[in-house]
């Protein structure tokens, strides 16, 4: 029976280990700050393994760099040992719902996701504070320790609550003014690198501020190779006029997380679709089937020069004349690929390809023949693609802040966010890149926009897209209209349009065919320090006895112990929760029956062999919970006849 580790991934030790199986004489060992062994790397051994050439000291090299970045790194590759604690009050159907609404400094919580949704997040969408001179960034400070930092900043209280202080504002006076953005923004994208799948893409809103440190930092930890493009968008009708040129625009930075992704074609509104014409097939549009760029022609695309035959005695009601590749008394016309001024080009389809889509009756055919003014002919594919893709400027007014503000006062806000983004902005983002059963996080959620698109879509296409969104409870000033209408800090707003717009898109799609299932709820979990006493855990081996001692806090209650077993297992936070009494203790089945835990005390071995019984992957349970020490004597072999694959742990 082990002990579960209590804290998020440690990247740092995960890395020497990958370090080791592919160069097992460059790891060596060393004595720690605590004294004991660890594990550690010979940097020059591995130098000497990867390269003939090392680059000295000062040795001129192209490099992005700025004060305090190594320390932004090792930051997003040290472990926390913070948890997340579920607050049902504030939730919507906690007991259903895949959403999750999370409070807390952003940096924390993707480290304490990392583990569990590493390589699973398909879209992630932020709007990060711009660093305009006026924004708040976070205060990660690279001369402290994490423990130590907590202890100062103000994070968290002497009781271990948190006080919602851990941002500073970068003006531009300040001397670290871009330095402190990039340590700030540097290790959480590092760390939401890590959650994206190998097909997922990363979409960031930003100005002129930052626009070119961000694609540096992003080129960095994304690579240079998956950067997809920066999309412009006409976010200002009138635009900053206190400017020079009055600026209208900002952009969308999108990377992907290996160049396996891509992104989908957006649908065609049908309404306005260029699909003008129609045959027995469906609407179409033409568009000739001679390949028009210059560089391509008979001299290096033989196999696609051919002659084609029409059959002038045919012609349907739209002009066409059938064709054909053979030649006959019908099919006398011949029609090669020549241009404008008579060079030989070449079709845009081979002749197995061009066979496939011919046929002789003109309303069943792809491929068709139509008489130019000028005498002769033209070959035509009959085109038929509902779907199209997007470009990289964006100018509907649909994409407009203002847009946004007006969405919100839908809602029945006024004033609260400013320049929230649009629901319509974030939904093409989606349509892009997620299809419906994806998973979507934004880490600087602000007003909730991107929940409010995820919910909106998937009522819009029937998917069941699942948000995760992670904002920081920054208060409000006291003179702001979100503090007169009562939101005290960012968080309740957001939670709160989440509530209005679930119940607003519910409504407009009342008459919907399976809205009923639509997933407008959230769970709302919230940054703590640890559940543990003692958090800390050097590997070592214990006895059976030794293993039931007390160490969990006095104030935290079982659904807290099990979200951080659930954080600790890998198990997404968004899983099924049963609870059940069991030989009177009270029992949490995650996903059904996939963990079992309890944290009740004074567990007896009828209360055992009846979770045993359910035969869980996991059975987890706390420190001090047997009733007797028969209990303990006796608990692994009760598992071992009736569930002897379970992995025991014991908080």
């Amino acid at each position: 029976m082990d002990k579960l580790k209590m804290h998020s991934l440690d990247v740092i030790g995960s890395n020497i280990e990958k370090i080791q199986q592919l160069f097992p004489n460059c790891v060596t060992e060393r004595l720690g700050k605590d004294g004991k062994p660890e594990l550690a790397i010979d940097f020059e051994k591995l130098q000497a393994e990867l390269s003939n050439e090392i680059i000295g000291e000062g040795e001129e090299r192209y490099q992005f760099t700025w004060p305090d970045k190594r320390a932004a790194n090792r930051l997003a590759n040290t472990p926390t040992t913070m948890t997340l604690r579920p607050c049902r009050e504030e939730s919507v159907d906690f007991d259903h719902t895949q959403n999750l609404y999370i409070e807390g400094d952003n940096l924390d919580v993707l480290k304490a996701l990392r583990e569990t949704y590493l390589g699973k997040v398909k879209m992630i969408y932020i709007d990060p504070p711009y660093n305009t001179g006026n924004d708040f960034v976070y205060n990660d400070d690279f001369a402290q320790s994490r423990d130590e930092f907590e202890e100062t900043s103000g994070l968290f209280d002497d009781e271990g609550n948190q006080t919602i202080d851990p941002m500073q504002r970068n003006t531009e006076s300040n001397g670290r003014f871009h330095t402190d953005w990039l340590n700030m923004i540097y290790p959480r994208l590092k760390v939401a690198r890590d959650l994206l799948s190998d097909d997922g893409v990363i979409f960031i809103s930003i100005d002129d501020n930052e626009v070119e440190n961000l694609r540096k930092v992003c080129d960095e930890i994304f690579g240079e190779q998956n950067f997809i493009t920066s999309i412009i968008i006409r976010a200002n009708s009138r635009g900053q006029t206190y400017n020079q040129i009055a600026k209208t625009h900002e952009y969308i930075l999108v990377y992907s997380k290996t160049p396996t992704a891509e992104l989908y074609d957006l649908e065609k509104d049908m309404d306005k679709s260029d699909l003008n014409l129609k045959d027995d097939i469906g609407a179409f549009n033409i568009r000739e089937l001679r390949n028009r760029n210059p560089k391509f022609g008979k001299h290096n695309r033989p196999g696609l020069f051919y002659p084609i035959y029409v059959n002038p005695s045919i012609i349907d009601r739209d002009g066409f004349h059938p064709i054909s590749l053979n030649k006959d008394n019908d099919y006398c016309i011949e029609v090669f690929p020549y241009n404008s001024i008579g060079k030989e080009s070449c079709w845009r389809w081979g002749k197995t390809k061009f066979e496939i889509n011919c046929s002789e009756n003109t309303f069943r055919s792809n491929v068709v023949a139509k008489e130019k003014s000028s005498g002769g002919y033209n070959i035509y594919e009959k085109y038929r693609k509902t779907t199209y893709k997007p470009k990289s400027i964006w100018d509907d007014n649909i994409f407009l802040t203002e847009t946004g503000t007006v969405k919100l006062k839908e809602l029945g806000f006024n004033g609260e966010f400013d320049f929230p983004k649009p629901t319509d902005l974030i939904k093409r983002c989606l349509s892009l890149s997620t299809q419906e059963d994806d998973t979507v996080l934004d880490f600087f959620s602000g007003s909730a926009t991107t929940a409010h698109a995820v919910m909106q879509l998937n009522a819009e296409d029937g998917g069941n897209r699942k948000f995760i969104m992670v904002q920081l409870p920054e208060k409000t000033d006291e003179k702001s209209e979100a503090y007169k209408a009562g939101y005290p800090n960012i968080c309740e707003i957001g939670k709160e349009r989440i509530r209005r717009a679930g119940q607003k898109i519910k409504e407009e799609n009342k008459d919907k065919e399976g809205i009923e299932k639509l997933d407008t709820g959230f769970r709302v979990l919230k940054l703590d320090s640890s559940n543990m006493e003692d958090v800390y855990y050097t590997p070592q081996d214990f006895d059976v006895h030794s293993l039931f001692n007390e160490n969990v806090k006095a104030d935290r209650t079982g659904e807290d112990l099990l979200l951080q077993v659930m954080l600790d297992l890998g198990i997404e936070l968004s899983a099924k929760i049963e609870t059940r009494q069991i030989a009177g203790k009270t029992v949490h089945l995650v996903d059904d029956n996939y963990m079992v835990a309890c944290f009740d005390r004074d567990v007896t071995e009828a209360a055992i062999k009846e979770i045993a019984q359910l035969h869980p992957v996991y059975f987890v349970m706390r420190d001090a919970s047997a009733a007797n020490d028969n209990v303990i004597d006796n608990f692994e072999q009760i598992f071992k006849v009736y569930s002897e694959d379970t992995v025991k742990k014991i908080l």
